[in-house]
């Protein structure tokens, strides 16, 4: 199974109203495994970035004035991405600037590429529901250092994802790691072993019965009824399992 995580930085929060990609960081993934292969670049918008945006990642105008503009790594980009299922943290944001960018060179949307899409965002929320699911407060659930992450930056950020992808999706995928010794009480041709006869017999005291019945007469006394384990209860409902019988 391949995956790519990406992660996008753009100029500001909508593409609608002219906002561009500035970053696009992406890393496979292959039957669960980080491979080497990387996607990274920094992209022209030919715009400003908003303030906000700015404060977020700390890429200015001046900075990508000089890179290359979505068209020229387009190509790459698809090549990279086609018939992978493609991991993405808030999936509708970063695909609707990818759709915007390919709408814009009249090519059809960047989801078509993916033969499925996750949204790790949407998967946290209802494994967590009700907790904070930034990729920063996942990072902290799982034990995944981002100490090293002060800004946003689209590598970075498809790297930690990759790490909290799976560390949310683990299961058991391996039996060493099954604690359960299975030789106890067999011998060397694997046959099992006659359990012990002498195990003791441990008895309630006198005074731990007591101690029961004081208990079950102050829950009684509290919800104002008797405990469904008291021993009239029990007597009662064996007669009664007795006559359904």
């Amino acid at each position: 199974m391949r995956q790519v995580i990406l992660d996008t930085e753009t100029t500001g929060l909508n593409p609608a109203t002219g906002d561009r990609i500035i970053e696009i960081g992406c890393v496979e993934m292959v039957d669960r495994r980080l491979t080497d292969r990387t996607f990274h670049y920094y992209i022209n918008p030919e715009r400003d970035i908003d303030a906000g945006a700015f404060s977020v990642h700390g890429l200015s105008r001046e900075f990508l004035s000089d890179k290359p503009v979505f068209a020229h790594i387009v190509e790459e980009l698809i090549e990279f991405v086609d018939g992978a299922e493609v991991v993405i943290h808030n999936a509708p944001f970063d695909l609707g600037f990818l759709d915007n960018e390919f709408a814009l060179l009249k090519r059809p949307a960047f989801r078509g590429l993916a033969t499925k899409v996750t949204d790790t965002l949407l998967d946290a929320r209802q494994m967590f529901p009700g907790k904070r699911n930034s990729l920063d407060a996942l990072c902290d659930r799982f034990s995944i250092s981002n100490q090293h992450r002060t800004l946003h930056g689209a590598l970075l950020d498809a790297q930690l994802l990759a790490e909290v992808y799976v560390a949310m999706t683990r299961g058991q995928e391996d039996l060493s790691i099954d604690l359960i010794d299975y030789t106890v009480g067999t011998d060397a041709s694997g046959h099992t072993k006659a359990l012990p006869t002498h195990f003791k017999l441990m008895t309630a005291s006198t005074e731990d019965c007591q101690l029961h019945e004081q208990i079950l007469s102050e829950i009684a006394k509290a919800s104002k009824k008797d405990p469904v384990w008291s021993p009239l209860n029990a007597a009662t409902d064996s007669a009664a399992d007795s006559a359904a019988a």
